[in-house]
């Protein structure tokens, strides 16, 4: 099921990383914004989407930025306002779930025994669950897509192996439907089942993944969590050394992260949806901020 990489030249990469439900909502209000100002990266020859961007990336080969930016400022109403519990994910089970992850990499010697015990572990909580959570899981995902077709446009969609702690990378010839490869990518509890494999949030390769966008000569990353990781410096799982890898090939790299004042949006309060908004406008000014900057970039 991995993907094959093309060997057609490739000249630009967008890639969105994960960060939960708010992150997923500052990626599409920082492309909305720069769509509106008048560049449009949706454009690119490829795109790379883990976990919350891996939703992202889906979505934008489905509708515009500006149409998804509009569905999430609509959601204001029905969650309410900031501070109030409607629409709200409880914090205990988001913070206890970091406290495994933490442990988890404690324990390992490096990043591929950490995937391995990550996957060991969904694997466990899989055999005490009633067996409900796959079918849950794949309708919450594919309500979320516009369209549950693959894009003509190459995009790579991250998970990894529970079983072997082998990363894997999905695309539109892996035989994988659309929605099962988001599903497997933001999979980071429970294991998500296609055919007889199990898989996890791609995260756990690298919580950007930009280096599958090697060979490409100019690349935009877009990160949520601000290039932040749980992990030893020396695994090279960071941000930074993603992007050193990139330039030492060659490439042009640009980041966007969420501005410090806006930590507080993302961590322990990723899955709260009631702060999806704020992240989305936030993300929007961000990009309209950043138009003149990329534009150098990518056009």
């Amino acid at each position: 099921m991995n993907a094959t990489p093309s060997s057609t030249p490739r000249d630009r990469a967008l890639v969105l990383g994960g960060g939960g439900s708010t992150g997923n909502a500052w990626l599409i209000g920082v492309i909305a914004g720069l769509f509106d100002a008048g560049l449009d990266v949706t454009t690119a020859d490829l795109t790379v989407g883990t976990s919350a961007g891996s939703t992202a990336a889906a979505q934008l080969a489905g509708a515009t930025p500006t149409d998804l930016l509009a569905a999430i400022l609509a959601t204001e109403q029905r969650t309410g306002p900031i501070g109030s519990d409607r629409g709200r994910a409880p914090a205990r089970p988001v913070t206890d779930h970091l406290e495994r992850i933490g442990r988890i990499i404690a324990s390992a010697e490096d990043a591929a025994d950490m995937r391995r015990r990550m996957g060991a572990a969904a694997l466990d909580r899989e055999a005490a669950s009633d067996g409900s959570w796959q079918a849950q899981w794949r309708e919450a995902v594919a309500s979320r897509l516009p369209s549950q077709l693959w894009p003509p446009r190459s995009v790579l969609i991250t998970a990894v192996d529970a079983r072997t702690g082998e990363p894997v990378v999905f695309d539109r010839q892996s035989g994988v439907d659309l929605v099962d490869a988001v599903a497997a990518s933001c999979s980071s509890g429970l294991p998500y089942r296609i055919g007889d494999s199990r898989y996890i949030d791609g995260g756990y390769r690298r919580n950007e993944n930009a280096d599958l966008a090697a060979g490409c000569a100019r690349v935009l990353v877009l990160a949520p969590f601000g290039g932040r990781t749980l992990h030893p410096p020396a695994w090279g799982m960071q941000l930074a050394a993603q992007v050193a890898e990139l330039r030492a090939g060659g490439s042009r790299v640009e980041t966007v992260v969420p501005a410090s004042s806006l930590e507080h949006l993302f961590g322990a309060s990723a899955m709260d949806l009631s702060l999806r908004p704020p992240a989305a406008r936030s993300g929007y000014d961000q990009g309209r901020a950043l138009v003149g900057p990329l534009a150098e970039l990518w056009r």
